[in-house]
């Protein structure tokens, strides 16, 4: 569709974008009236909610709308596995400039939706507005299905820590891209457009996980989250962190070593957890550290020693363009 998002109108967008999107059965009333109804089931509505700035968060420059449809809900839907709970739904606010291209508004709706299709959800309803800045303002919902939470307060001593999915790779990702390139592709790619292990996140309630999160901030960041609330010394064994031969190569490139981008790289949206020590974890669960008991104060620690380097993100740190 030619034409700009000012030319067609509000109204005009809201039914292009909203003729793109799929259903599911958890959607009783999808988008169109005045708000959505979803089934939930359990009883009980996780959410989880998130806001993406264009410049602090992504660049047209570096990705398509559909990588940044896929990144921002992925972010989010990956908040809601994160709980042990499965997504369901998922709403959006949008805040774009008049000047801005229909067709680059409806390649971002076609990013959220398929990355909604890949987590079992549906977008069911939003707004839009308009503003000078691309804004995304994004609600996800999920259902648990008659199990408990999983949160952050739960690890215990001799629990081990374990993660699923990739680290590292999107900060790897983001160091080529700042410095011109555009490959290798798999670690651009990781960083354009994450894949969350969806299904771990119930899965490890299921394998007993005492406390979980998703890595958006970086490993170390996200864990002291888990140590702090838990009151808990977590130690991180940097040698059981598998580092692709690539990123290595990536490593030597640019001056870095991968091991900083493993532990404080964040925006993968791997899943990690603790687990009681006799806990069966299937192979796809790696396990890197232990936890012990509390230091003054609970920490983080790598290799029994605290880890100094910069790095996790931090909103309201120095601006990094994603």
């Amino acid at each position: 569709m030619k034409g700009t998002v000012g030319e067609l109108g509000e109204f005009g967008l809201i039914r292009e974008l909203t003729s793109r999107l799929t259903s599911t059965p958890a959607v009783r009333i999808g988008p169109g009236d005045d708000a959505a109804v979803v089934a939930a089931p359990d009883g009980r509505v996780v959410a989880s909610t998130d806001v993406l700035l264009e410049g602090r968060h992504f660049r047209r420059d570096w990705s398509t709308a559909y990588d940044v449809g896929r990144k921002a809900a992925a972010q989010n839907l990956a908040d809601i596995a994160a709980m042990g709970a499965v997504p369901t739904a998922l709403l959006l606010g949008l805040v774009v400039p008049a000047e801005l291209p229909v067709t680059w508004a409806t390649e971002l709706m076609d990013g959220i939706r398929d990355e909604c299709q890949v987590a079992g959800a549906a977008v069911v309803g939003g707004d839009v507005v308009r503003g000078e800045v691309i804004t995304l303002a994004i609600t996800a919902l999920g259902d648990l299905r008659d199990h408990a939470p999983v949160t952050r307060d739960g690890a215990r001593p001799g629990d081990v820590v374990a993660y699923t999915g990739w680290l590292g790779w999107s900060a790897a990702g983001h160091a080529v891209l700042s410095r011109g390139f555009r490959s290798p592709r798999a670690f651009v790619e990781a960083h354009r457009r994450p894949e969350p292990p969806y299904h771990a996140g119930p899965a490890a309630a299921g394998l007993g996980a005492t406390a979980m999160c998703d890595v958006s901030d970086g490993l170390v960041a996200d864990l002291a989250h888990i140590a702090e609330a838990s009151k808990v010394r977590i130690d991180l064994r940097s040698g059981s962190i598998d580092i692709p031969s690539q990123m290595n190569d990536i490593g030597q490139a640019v001056g870095i070593d991968p091991l900083q981008w493993v532990l404080t790289g964040g925006e993968d949206h791997a899943i990690v957890a603790t687990f009681p020590p006799d806990a069966k974890l299937p192979a796809r669960w790696k396990v890197i550290g232990q936890v012990l008991h509390p230091s003054a104060p609970p920490q983080v620690t790598v290799d029994g020693a605290p880890w100094h380097s910069t790095g996790g993100w931090d909103h309201f740190g120095p601006t990094e363009d994603s």
